[in-house]
């Protein structure tokens, strides 16, 4: 599969659907058309219009969409997003509230590496913004990044954590939602060994795979059941000539998407012929419900080859960091290390990604810290979206994680006059 040919003819079936789509639209749109009152024509033109609107999506990365946020004066306040730090492989993103006075709370929101873009948790950086600030961990798509920028395996992305952490200094509270749960807990114990006083005040953990081992799922069966030579020859392509990265190692994001859609294609399947259905009625809107989801769901990134690997191999195969047997560049990280950074973990009751008893296992890893740093939470009824970004995001548990950050805001003194910032 390592070959550009494999690539450049995934995107052509893609770019070719994207024609057709757009031809079917123009064709069922026509004019003249309209002297033979045919229903057939209405649902030709709204299967292209559906058609060309999902494959146009698959190579377009979302926009975050916060323009304003209200203030406690009553007013909109305009956003901007600015780069804070900059890195080949993703930069950190700060959302700036403008004639706003800032926030006491300055959060670290630290998005997955899964195949979505950061703009996954717009919905969740949406609600934090009113009482926070709100930093981002915006991950760059692999097809973009020239080869001679390096690799970048589990390993890179801890270190670009805690360079994020260094530099956001030790007043920061940072969320990790998802995949990087345990690259985050590790990256804290980083900090603990080698640099304590930048390390943040809390840490909250979202539905993450610390110990994918405490609870089987579909994505801990698949990781038992594949051996990393054929994982390596299904999954992974280089770059085609089209983009900047071409000839790196990737795992595409179209491969992605078919295994996303895959494990609940009659859902996928019935939403779709209802899109048409609402298309050819006049029903549907630009930014109805299905094409809110959509234009996100859609929307997927390459993963730099190294990066998915390792994290199988490492993560839920040797589970390394379930064991504390992780390492850096040679040195073992010893979440033990960490003493004063309060965790807390969250998991959904419903959560078929990562299940209930995987992510609260962080706890027992971090033998140095007290009981009364240490809390968790279980959604009753929640999914894996839906305890970061739906109801329940809203209604129950981002109220729990404001309270968390809230009671351990406060400093050691000799952290604070130890940081020296980045």
């Amino acid at each position: 599969m390592k070959y550009m040919a494999t690539y450049d003819l995934m995107e052509t079936a893609r770019n070719t659907n994207q024609w057709l789509g757009a031809s079917a639209l123009a064709l069922g749109s026509y004019p003249a058309l309209s002297l033979w009152p045919n229903p057939l024509f209405k649902m030709v033109a709204a299967w292209g219009e559906v058609a060309e609107r999902t494959f146009a999506r698959m190579v377009a990365k979302p926009d975050w969409n916060i323009n304003t946020v209200v203030g406690e004066d009553g007013r909109d306040h305009i956003v901007s997003v600015e780069k804070r730090v900059t890195r080949p492989f993703g930069d950190l993103i700060q959302f700036q509230v403008h004639g706003r006075p800032q926030k006491p709370r300055r959060v670290l929101l630290v998005a997955p590496m899964s195949g979505h873009y950061a703009t996954l948790l717009r919905s969740t950086v949406a609600s934090l913004l009113p009482d926070c600030e709100v930093f981002v961990t915006d991950w760059h798509n692999a097809r973009d990044i020239p080869v001679s920028m390096g690799k970048f395996d589990v390993e890179d992305y801890t270190l670009y954590l805690v360079d994020f952490m260094k530099h956001l200094g030790p007043d920061t509270h940072v969320i990790a939602v998802c995949q990087p749960a345990p690259l985050t807990l590790a990256a804290t114990a980083y900090l603990a060994g080698e640099e304590p006083a930048a390390q943040p005040r809390s840490l909250t953990l979202i539905g993450g795979p610390i110990d994918p081992d405490a609870a089987a799922t579909d994505v801990t069966d698949f990781g038992r059941r594949i051996t990393m030579g054929q994982l390596e020859q299904l999954a992974i392509q280089r770059v085609g000539f089209k983009y900047a990265g071409a000839g790196r190692l990737v795992y595409p994001g179209l491969l992605q998407l078919a295994s996303f859609m895959s494990m609940n294609s009659d859902r996928h399947s019935r939403a779709f012929s209802e899109q048409i259905l609402k298309v050819a009625k006049g029903e549907a809107g630009d930014h109805d419900k299905h094409n809110r989801f959509y234009d996100e769901y859609l929307a997927v990134m390459d993963m730099p080859a190294e990066f998915y690997l390792s994290t199988v191999e490492r993560i839920f195969k040797r589970r390394e960091i379930a064991r504390n047997a992780f390492t850096v560049a040679g040195r073992r990280v010893d979440i033990g290390a960490i003493t004063d950074v309060a965790v807390k973990t969250v998991e959904g009751a419903n959560d078929d990604i990562s299940a209930p008893g995987q992510c609260i296992a962080a706890l027992e890893l971090c033998t140095g810290l007290p009981d009364d740093k240490k809390a968790s939470h279980l959604e009753p009824g929640a999914g894996h979206y839906g305890i970061f970004a739906g109801k329940s995001w809203r209604n129950n548990i981002r109220p729990l994680v404001l309270d968390f950050i809230d009671g351990n805001s406060a400093a050691p003194e000799e952290r604070r006059a130890q940081f020296k910032p980045v």
